[in-house]
């Protein structure tokens, strides 16, 4: 199966609209040519396609659907009714948000073809409407400004390089307050259940990758990129620089596996730096947040023609708000004078 892989942008002719019934190089490396990189990457993809739903029960003992229940707990629904689903691969995190929050409707966007061709098979009736897959990169997103409440991204941050690129996307389609929810392996650069993480990574996984699939490419190069992936503190560190506000992690399975949360802040507000995780669950999206020295905002990236006529199917989709200087507060009042 051929994968739509154009490079810096891939966007299926079937856009987005609300009836759509339908050992491995480092990051450094990989960034050097992001444009061969996602080629590459999405026909890895493409020719396991068939086999990684099997795959992910499989290597994850059936934890896979755990970990996307708990991403999708942190979804927070607002305005606009729309969570945009990232690297949405067979839409299985995408028939999630819907099954968690129905009525939401859920662009589900990916660079492989033939993932989101596997997952259309699995929509029906209510999920057919509410679910719009389309081919299309993490770094230039067919969307407008401030047009989804949330984003999620499964197992997906790892093959988008740079990661600046798509972090600066994903804020500009976030309305104020939205926010991101990331789920990730944790690095292979910390040693789980005493380095049994590690050894499965090397051995174990590219072993039934290829007994599975026939292709143990794939999942030598999944291996490669847990082993060479940041830390979490690293990963909300970047987060942290690129505007995110309120970014924290907490472990699931110990470890094997992160949740990413950050939230895009709001216009009166400036990015705090990132926050320890305090609990299980966070607080609301909309809980008083601490407010720090501004960060640099990220840069919108230019959208096409045939980009703005995908955005124009979105109904009711925001302009980006122009943020609003803050009232200057008063100083205190000075005490009685001393007779």
């Amino acid at each position: 199966m051929d994968c739509t892989a154009a490079c810096p942008n891939a966007i299926s002719p079937n856009a987005i609209r609300p009836d759509a019934a339908t050992g491995g190089p480092d990051d450094a490396a990989r960034t050097a040519d992001p444009c061969g990189h996602a080629r590459s990457v999405s026909g890895m993809f493409g020719r396991i396609a068939d086999w990684y739903d099997l795959l992910n029960r499989v290597l994850s003992g059936g934890l896979d659907r755990y970990w996307r229940y708990r991403l999708v707990r942190h979804v927070a629904p607002g305005p606009t009714g729309r969570v945009l689903d990232l690297a949405a691969g067979t839409l299985d995190v995408s028939l999630e948000i819907v099954r968690q929050h129905p009525g939401a409707r859920v662009p589900a966007l990916d660079f492989c073809r033939p993932m989101l061709q596997r997952g259309r098979g699995k929509l029906s009736g209510e999920t057919a409407r509410a679910i719009w897959p389309a081919t299309a990169d993490g770094r230039r997103l067919p969307l407008a400004d401030a047009s989804v409440d949330c984003v999620t991204i499964a197992f997906g941050i790892r093959n988008i390089l740079p990661r600046s690129e798509a972090f600066a996307e994903i804020l500009r389609v976030l309305v104020p307050g939205g926010r991101l929810c990331v789920l990730e392996f944790g690095t292979g650069k910390t040693p789980v259940w005493r380095g049994l993480y590690n050894f499965y990574l090397n051995r174990v996984l590219p072993m039934v990758g290829r007994a599975v699939s026939g292709d143990s490419g794939a999942y030598r190069y999944l291996a490669d990129t847990i082993m060479a992936f940041p830390t979490a503190d690293e990963l909300a560190g970047e987060m942290a620089e690129a505007g995110f506000g309120r970014v924290f992690h907490l472990p699931l399975t110990s470890g094997i596996v992160r949740l990413h949360v950050a939230e895009k802040p709001r216009a009166a507000e400036t990015a705090p730096a990132v926050a320890a995780p305090t609990g299980d669950e966070p607080a609301p999206a909309g809980a008083t947040r601490n407010k720090t020295t501004a960060k640099g905002g990220a840069a919108s990236a230019a959208l096409g023609t045939e980009q703005g006529a995908a955005q124009g199917t979105l109904p009711g989709a925001a302009t980006r708000e122009t943020p609003k200087k803050k009232r200057a507060s008063g100083g205190a009042k000075a005490g009685k004078k001393t007779r």
